[in-house]
């Protein structure tokens, strides 16, 4: 059974590990921490070779039910798991309802189940649908179904507080389901906490969770588009006061740098790395400085309005991926990086950074050449991975405040 070891707590960051993962028990996952995103099970543009030459990469892996669940009756046929039949069985698994790198579809919800959209369209789940998908995939950690769609900014309070009550529907079905399944008797399964921007019913929902038999918790609903800083910084802090200690927090969908440390601050234990994958699908780069004495003249040639302004985008319905932000570099730009022959970022021990140049991406990318985001993909797992390391190293050594100030300069 799942342990976890708290090194320490300070000002609401939390640091440490969790052992005795896995289904054999072999696994150490370090918070604060980041799962791998995956899409169909496999690291975006990159093959399980590639992959490999990553430095520090997670023990846990992120695969979403949106672009495996028209394969679940494949994986059931299978009969070894999901993590057998996606060669990723080295991995810890983890599923989560919802792809963390596309903004859900809303309305399409309902009193018995709740909608995912895969490559063939809308696919409608029930409990029994859903548990059947999890039987077959065998995760040592997914997600409960659950009711999330309150992120429009035109929620009523009624639809949040059934969006509360739907959610601990499910959780009780699936609850019953999994305690009689043989097939998930080694995985865990994580309680969903909803609640919209309502304190009172992020409270209940949280209070209501605790009371199950759950092996964590999944903080749902908190995307930067969904609610201002402020707001999800207190709802955060609200909610980590009533979760127990021994169990872990995640969240989805905040994962850009900045947004990351405001939750490690609150309690969150882990994220996703779904933000490499869409700065990689926009062609551009990771250039954040997270390190003392770094370069910082690398982060100040994309700092334009439109990325300043994207800092502070709040409803709108475009797609997420559209946003760029201003902890990245737009290899796209002809004027500035076509005749670039230095690394993408100087110092970076990626394999992207030690052997190419800025130009040759930038003529990647505006030849469609494929290999442009097997680099670029390469390279923002690795700068990103790095950050992760550094948050838990300047958590071990005090220095949390200095890294934070190096990461967001300028944002405020």
């Amino acid at each position: 059974m799942m342990k976890v070891l708290l090194s320490n707590v300070t000002n609401g960051c939390r640091v440490g590990s969790i052992t005795e993962l896995g289904r054999h028990g072999n696994k150490v996952l370090e918070f604060p921490g980041c799962l791998l995103y995956t899409r169909c099970g496999a690291a975006p543009h990159l093959t399980h070779d590639v992959l490999q030459k990553i430095e520090d990469l997670p023990v846990g892996l992120q695969i979403t039910l949106p672009t495996l669940a028209e394969q679940h009756h494949v994986v059931k046929d299978f009969q070894q798991g999901i993590g057998r039949f996606i060669g990723m069985e080295d991995f810890f698994l983890y599923c989560s309802v919802q792809d963390p790198a596309v903004r859900e579809a809303t309305g399409y919800n309902f009193n018995k189940g709740m909608s995912v959209w895969g490559s063939g369209g809308r696919i409608k789940l029930e409990v029994a649908d859903f548990m059947g998908i999890q039987k077959a995939f065998r995760p040592d950690w997914y997600q409960c179904m659950c009711d999330g769609d309150t992120t429009s900014p035109n929620t009523s309070n009624k639809r949040v507080g059934k969006s509360v009550d739907r959610t601990l529907n499910f959780l009780d079905q699936c609850l019953e389901t999994h305690q009689k399944s043989q097939e998930l008797r080694d995985s865990e399964i994580l309680g969903v906490i909803e609640g919209g921007d309502l304190l009172e019913e992020r409270l209940r929902s949280a209070r209501e969770t605790c009371k199950r038999p759950v092996g964590g918790f999944v903080l749902d609903g908190f995307q930067s588009f969904a609610m201002q800083r402020e707001t999800r910084r207190n709802l955060l802090k609200a909610v980590m006061d009533v979760l127990p200690e021994d169990k872990p927090r995640l969240i989805h969908a905040v994962s850009r740098p900045d947004e990351v440390l405001d939750a490690v601050e609150c309690g969150v234990d882990f994220f996703d790395t779904s933000f490499p994958y869409q700065v990689t699908e926009r062609g551009c780069a990771l250039v954040f400085l997270f390190t003392k004495g770094a370069d910082s003249n690398v982060c100040s040639d994309d700092s334009s309005e439109q990325a300043a302004n994207n800092q502070q985008f709040q409803g709108s319905n475009e797609d997420m991926q559209s946003e760029m932000s201003r902890f990245e570099m737009n290899l796209n730009d002809k004027e500035k990086y076509a005749c670039d022959l230095g690394p993408v970022v100087a110092g970076c021990s990626c394999y992207c950074c030690e052997n190419h140049s800025r130009a040759y991406v930038h003529h990647l990318l505006q030849t469609g050449e494929l290999l442009a985001r097997v680099l670029l993909m390469m390279h923002n797992f690795h700068h990103y991975l790095g950050f992760f390391k550094a948050i838990r190293e300047s958590l071990h050594q005090g220095t949390f405040q200095e890294l934070k100030a190096i990461v967001t300069q300028g944002t405020d």
